[in-house]
């Protein structure tokens, strides 16, 4: 059965990649992975951020004596202005720090990447691929 070629992968004869080098490109992945997974986390605590923000803002109109709803799990508690802001104030410090944390982590997984990118590029060149696409 004579096989044409067209359709299968041929791979170059110059081109060998060891396990060492196998266990490199799935690290890659792996680490690409959990970027992705991170900023998308990101985004989430970041609109989070953002809707604690637009609350304080609103509760600038409320009147002193306004009795707040303000919602604890899954129940609501009345509480006063004042502890209303606070309560936000604490929740905004504390979903500031986790922004913090997730952006520190995805820093320090693209560091790693950057250094498997460098060897991998140097020992393959343009016979290997690791662009993101969205990048």
């Amino acid at each position: 059965m004579a096989n044409s070629g067209k359709g299968t992968f041929q791979p170059d004869s110059d081109v060998h990649i060891s396990y060492e080098d196998q266990q490199k490109i799935n690290k890659f992945a792996r680490l690409n992975a959990k970027v992705d997974d991170i900023k998308d986390e990101l985004k989430v605590k970041q609109n989070d951020m953002k809707n604690l923000e637009e609350a304080v803002e609103e509760l600038s109109l409320a009147d002193e004596s306004d009795k707040i709803p303000y919602l604890v799990g899954e129940v609501f508690i009345c509480q006063s202005l004042k502890n209303t802001l606070k309560s936000l104030d604490e929740n905004k410090r504390r979903k500031q720090n986790e922004i913090s944390e997730l952006e520190a982590k995805c820093e320090e997984l693209k560091s790693l990447m950057g250094e498997l990118k460098a060897h991998l590029y140097g020992k393959f060149g343009s016979h290997i691929n690791l662009e993101n696409e969205e990048d």
